[in-house]
């Protein structure tokens, strides 16, 4: 496998308090892997350095070999647009658009026009079984549903690398094994290669690879069971 994405000795401060100390990370096309931890670990803050959201400190972050550092700013707005996507804890959702609608917005940010990019929303919810609800509003979703939107909208644009912090975090485990299933399944078969982080050893056991992390410092790539 071809490696997409990478960070090399990745340091990230706040001021005077350093989150991640030195951290390297390799993703290839079509892996899962998963970066576990405590809460305040720094696990959230390396993701958001290697999508491109947090400027390191130091170190670099490629993406199909380009240094991060090198795009300005419209490029680095438009690649994590275009090649990434994105799955919060709590979904995110716009209260204001339909399921479909919420779906379809990283295709419409894009430029695609509405009704083939509703098309392909109503193509990936119907994919994550959730096609009777594509008129719905997110006050009228339950919680599971409302996260496998959030899924359906991170993959509709067929990314190339999503980024996933605590994907399952506020559901129920019955809902998060659901959720975890159907978005890694659609993923994989998509080629999209994942990264998500975790506090949860069940989530991390789905991963193709596995980081541990502790006080910015991440441990050593060890593969997983799949």
């Amino acid at each position: 496998m071809s490696e997409i994405l990478s960070g090399r000795g990745i340091d990230l401060h706040y001021g005077s308090a350093q989150a991640v100390r030195g951290a390297s990370v390799s993703l290839h096309k079509g892996e899962v892997a998963a970066i576990t931890g405590q809460s305040g670990s720094g696990k959230s803050s390396l993701l958001y350095c290697l999508a491109g959201v947090l400027p390191v400190t130091g170190g670099e972050v490629r993406f199909a070999g380009r240094l991060l550092r090198d795009l300005g700013d419209e490029e680095l707005s438009a690649l994590r647009r275009d090649r990434f996507g994105f799955v919060f804890q709590y979904g995110e959702l716009l209260p204001e658009l339909t399921v479909e609608e919420n779906t379809a917005l990283p295709l419409r940010l894009a430029g695609q026009r509405k009704s083939p990019a509703l098309a392909a929303a109503g193509e990936v919810l119907g994919r994550l079984g959730l096609a009777d609800l594509r008129e719905r509003r997110p006050s009228q979703v339950s919680g599971g549903q409302s996260q496998r939107v959030a899924v359906a909208r991170a993959l509709v644009h067929r990314p190339a690398v999503v980024f996933a912090d605590e994907p399952t975090g506020s559901l129920d485990s019955a809902n998060a094994a659901t959720v975890l299933d159907e978005f890694l399944g659609l993923a994989r078969s998509q080629g999209t290669a994942v990264l998500l982080v975790t506090h949860d050893p069940e989530v991390a056991a789905q991963a193709d690879s596995r980081y541990t992390m502790s006080d910015g410092v991440l441990g050593a790539w060890e593969r997983g069971a799949s």
